[in-house]
């Protein structure tokens, strides 16, 4: 549960970073789903929706994707969905439930650099990029690296690369958190991993050589190689152990279905 003592419709995006960086109790509220469930006194509460930040729009090369839009209209927006062959609607429609998701918004998913976040991870194995107010726009692998800070995730642009992507995941039942979270992104014969939920943060790696798809045995090495370069640990939601076994499962099964797209 938390409380806020004053809510503030901002008139721009100026006025919502000015007053967030003036005190750390000062928050920008997007969905707050993940927010209540921390016990936190907010002195002024900055609501972002009064900006026009909830469209998604597909503009020549690429898609974007207001800070405000909802995760539910990511998961049903079928030109999107077209495009990465439903990968992101895999990747959402695992969150929760549609009530959550119609609630929940792309920035208040993204921002926070949840370890659980199964927004990260899909939105790393494609070629994203995210707008902030201070920084500007930067890759989506350099914004997964930087701390939380006071500045504002205003939008989100994905690039149509013609790349192939699969979305993976374990979970104990339906609606919990993820034990494990895996994107394989595929572009001229080069593959990709994400690897999230370890429970950290999700990580890219895009160092490791396949150079056939159809060798069962470098798909197996491929995936030992990119396991062995992830960090893993324990929860209750599973062992160190048992996230390094689900690693090498999971790519195998991602680089199994681009490849069958590309048959």
């Amino acid at each position: 549960m938390f409380t806020i003592r004053k809510y503030v419709l901002a008139s721009d995006l100026s006025e919502a970073y000015e007053l967030k960086k003036k005190n750390r109790n000062n928050v920008i509220l997007g969905g707050n789903l993940w927010l209540k469930m921390g016990d936190r006194n907010i002195q002024n509460g900055i609501d972002l929706s009064g900006l026009g930040l909830d469209q998604l729009e597909e503009e020549g090369d690429s898609f974007c994707i207001g800070c405000m839009c909802s995760l539910r209209e990511l998961e049903t927006n079928e030109a999107l969905n077209h495009y990465f062959n439903g990968a992101i609607k895999e990747a959402l429609r695992h969150i929760v439930g549609v009530q959550f998701r119609n609630c929940a918004t792309v920035g208040g998913s993204l921002f926070p650099r949840f370890g659980f976040s199964d927004v990260l991870t899909i939105m790393l194995a494609l070629d994203s990029y995210v707008e902030l107010y201070d920084r500007g726009v930067i890759p989506m692998k350099e914004f997964s690296q930087l701390p939380v800070d006071n500045d504002i995730l205003s939008t989100v642009f994905i690039k149509k690369d013609d790349r192939k992507v699969s979305y993976q995941c374990h979970r104990i039942t339906e609606t919990d958190f993820a034990v494990l979270t895996c994107a394989v992104a595929e572009k001229d014969g080069k593959y990709s991993v994400v690897l999230g939920a370890r429970p950290a943060k999700a990580v890219l790696i895009d160092d490791v050589e396949l150079l056939d798809p159809w060798d069962e045995e470098q798909v197996e090495a491929f995936a030992e190689t990119v396991t062995g370069k992830t960090e893993f640990d324990s929860n209750m939601r599973g062992s160190r152990e048992y996230r390094q076994a689900l690693s090498k499962i999971l790519i195998r099964r991602g680089i199994e279905e681009i490849r069958e797209r590309n048959r």
